[in-house]
């Protein structure tokens, strides 16, 4: 109720304090929309989606998860120019710094609550909230999103392979849904300008998670249920128990690498009676497993991005110290739950 009384003050302010930003929707993404949060509701992701018309997207590396923005024809609200670099391209960076600036200053006209703006974290994409709920604290982290009505870049061919576990045909219909692009800075961009955009498919990945059966009935009121949320859940209990104990060693790994070895996990295992509910511990270890034996081999493929690995191989050592971690935990009974 707190986060949505800001957010719900912030949106009509954004809107009303720029004409770019006039047409800008709020979106849930992250755990807590996906109902697969464990611990307290303290965190939540917002994202601030902007409907953009025609645009020409450039790769800006090899992962083909990184673009550049441009249009294809100067934009009829003039507003926009502002945003442009001097090669036409849309700046991120200047993007997100007018978003801070408006949020900075409305912060201090929401009533009876505490909220200011965290400083800005190298490379992340969110400008984050923090709003004082004694005796703790929620953080929400607010992502600006371009939302595109075009096809899906090239890179995107050969990922999404659900047809064995959702079908043929939900495939195809979330490739017709729009794309999303996230201001975040490319590390690998030759000159660090930050005006690169990452693809973001929380929108899909949140369907995928709530609609999640091989069979159409799966975890419905009267269907039979089955434990993919648990183990997503648990999965992403033990990183968070794990980077809790070990802070700096696994700074650099996220949810998101657990979610992408759940979701190849769902296509391995795609019928619905690979995963009955009573089967939870089973289906729990076999996820993990999978997500050992890719830190093991430093790959992870992003789920919608075939050549895209996840896993940075310079970072091969971190890999083994999780893999080590978690293959203790595994053959412990997960001491880190009791802890």
């Amino acid at each position: 109720t707190l986060v949505n009384k800001v957010v719900s003050h912030l949106v009509q302010a954004i809107r009303g304090k720029d004409s770019c930003f006039s047409s800008i929707e709020r979106q849930s993404a992250g755990s807590y929309y996906e109902r697969v949060k464990i611990s307290e509701p303290n965190e939540f992701d917002i994202m601030l989606v902007m409907p953009v018309a025609r645009i020409q997207l450039e790769e800006s590396d090899d992962t083909g998860a990184y673009y550049y923005v441009s249009f294809k024809r100067s934009p009829k609200e003039k507003g926009w120019l502002k945003f442009l670099e001097e090669d036409g391209k849309l700046s991120a960076f200047k993007m997100l710094q007018a978003l801070r600036e408006i949020i900075k200053q409305e912060v201090k006209n929401i009533k009876d609550v505490e909220v200011t703006v965290a400083r800005k974290k190298i490379g992340s994409p969110a400008i984050t909230l923090q709003i004082k709920n004694p005796p703790s604290e929620i953080s929400v982290d607010i992502i600006l999103t371009l939302e595109v009505q075009q096809s899906w870049p090239v890179s995107t061919q050969g990922g999404l392979k659900i047809e064995q576990w959702l079908g043929t045909k939900v495939r195809r219909d979330q490739r017709f849904r729009p794309l999303y692009l996230v201001a975040k800075q490319n590390k690998r961009e030759k000159v660090l300008r930050g005006n690169t955009w990452r693809l973001s498919f929380s929108h899909i990945e949140k369907h995928m998670i709530s609609n999640h059966g091989n069979s159409k009935t799966c975890c419905e009121s009267d269907g039979p249920k089955c434990c993919r949320k648990g183990c997503l859940k648990l999965l992403k209990y033990l990183l968070e128990q794990l980077k809790m104990k070990y802070p700096k060693e696994l700074e650099k790994f996220c949810s998101y690498h657990v979610k992408t070895a759940f979701l190849h996990s769902c296509v391995t295992w795609p019928n619905d009676s690979d995963w009955h509910l009573g089967d939870l511990d089973h289906c729990f270890q076999q996820c993990l497993e999978f997500f050992v034996d890719c830190l093991q081999k430093s790959q992870l493929t992003h789920f919608f991005i075939p050549r895209y690995n996840l896993f940075s191989l310079e970072d091969k050592a971190r890999h083994h110290f999780l893999s080590r971690k978690i293959s203790h935990e595994l053959n412990n009974g997960f001491p880190v739950f009791h802890e």
